[in-house]
């Protein structure tokens, strides 16, 4: 059985002002030919279908017409959970008409899929809170999927009736795992765990993250799982949360397919894809990655003097950039002005000024003694690089000037 794992998509994103729609529209066209090319039996997607919980009508409209190309009118299973950037209720409302196409959408961890068998012979021939078991006509064993979309520590434990607030979360969802995989998990099917979650080995430094990935762990969120958490029959798993792809250490693959596009400068320059498993019943996973060509990379650039910046920004039109000028004075308007005629993709100019080596401080060092007005232009001048508007200084002088 042939599977393909991706996550991660957060339709709907954007890149400051930039729309990124269409080369979203790009992406998930990729993906629909790699599933198509490989022949994929299974399609995962492993949460952050959305990048909100009320996402734009033409990110809705291209996930659902994206799961509906992926499924191949019923001849492909296609899988989805919600991820933290999901309402739950939205991923499961349109549940009951996806079936008909071999379609599953998981919002909630004890979200019960009904059996159900589509016109092509794709069936649910069992299933319980947080699990099913999938029958492709072309296989005589069967899938087993232990789902768990993301939710809350707090939702979790009522999810799961644990009363009491001391109990670990990974403890939790190990014993469900566990008890899941002990009932069905055996050596005459395939048996998959897909989750949202932010999975790390014990006795490892953890996995980076970008820092829109951490909130999953703050107070109230959800807090690491173990990689010794996932029971020992499960095969692959298919793991969403980490933009970048990588593996946890295990003894399993543990995998984390990462976002098919680059959606914050922590990813620039990162390599993205898609993971393709190979299962069969009692044997070891087989994997391999495929890159994904389609959408703009994201790049940080360092420069010390602006021609060099110009010329290479026109040599690379097809980036988003954030850009470094490193220079011993002050960015004006006409230099910044020069950069963004040369492109179009900048999403921000950062000033690095040079500190004179003979000055006892550096050149950047505010003078403590200035007046409280003074202190500002100086600060605002070594943030921005530049001074700061005449509006700007009249707002703070209305601020300094009010009766106390």
């Amino acid at each position: 059985m042939r599977i393909l794992h991706t996550a991660d998509w957060h339709l709907g994103r954007r890149l400051q002002e930039f729309n990124r729609i269409d080369e979203q529209k790009q992406v998930l066209d990729e993906i629909v030919h790699i599933a198509q090319q490989e022949k994929v039996d299974v399609v995962l997607i492993a949460g952050d279908l959305f990048d909100t919980f009320n996402p734009p009508t033409e990110a809705v409209e291209l996930f659902y017409r994206t799961l509906h190309t992926l499924s191949r009118d019923g001849h492909c299973g296609v899988i989805a959970i919600a991820g933290n950037h999901d309402s739950p209720e939205r991923i499961e409302a349109p549940h009951p008409l996806a079936m008909a196409s071999g379609i599953i959408l998981s919002g909630h961890p004890q979200t019960e899929i009904p059996p159900f068998i589509t016109s092509t012979g794709l069936q649910v021939t069992n299933s319980e809170p947080g699990f099913l078991e999938m029958q492709l006509p072309s296989y005589a064993y069967p899938l087993r999927l232990l789902m768990t979309p993301y939710a809350s520590e707090n939702s979790i434990k009522r999810f799961f009736g644990k009363d009491q607030p001391e109990e670990e979360l990974r403890k939790i969802l190990a014993h469900q795992w566990s008890s899941l995989a002990a009932k069905y998990c055996d050596d005459q099917g395939v048996n998959v765990l897909m989750a949202h979650l932010y999975f790390m080995s014990q006795h490892a430094p953890p996995p980076p993250e970008s820092d829109d990935e951490k909130s999953i762990l703050h107070q109230g969120g959800a807090q690491a799982i173990y990689a010794h958490n996932v029971p020992p029959e499960i095969q692959y798993a298919a793991l969403g949360h980490l933009h970048r792809p990588q593996q946890v250490p295990a003894e399993i693959p543990l995998i984390y397919s990462g976002s098919p596009l680059s959606y914050s400068f922590s990813e620039a320059d990162q390599q993205k894809q898609v993971e393709i498993v190979d299962l069969e019943p009692g044997t070891t996973a087989k994997r391999r990655s495929i890159v994904l060509r389609k959408g703009k990379k994201l790049t940080r650039q360092r420069f010390h003097d602006l021609d060099g910046a110009v010329n290479w920004l026109d040599d690379h039109p097809d980036l988003f950039v954030e850009l470094t000028i490193v220079s011993d004075h002050y960015l004006g308007a006409k230099a910044k002005n020069r950069l963004y005629e040369a492109h179009d993709g900048i999403i921000s100019i950062i000033p690095e000024l040079i500190s004179e080596p003979d000055a006892p401080h550096g050149k950047n060092a505010l003078d403590l003694s200035l007046d409280l007005k003074s202190l500002f232009i100086e600060y605002f001048k070594y943030k921005k690089g530049q001074p700061p508007h005449k509006a700007t200084l009249e707002v703070l002088d209305e601020i300094i000037n009010m009766p106390q």
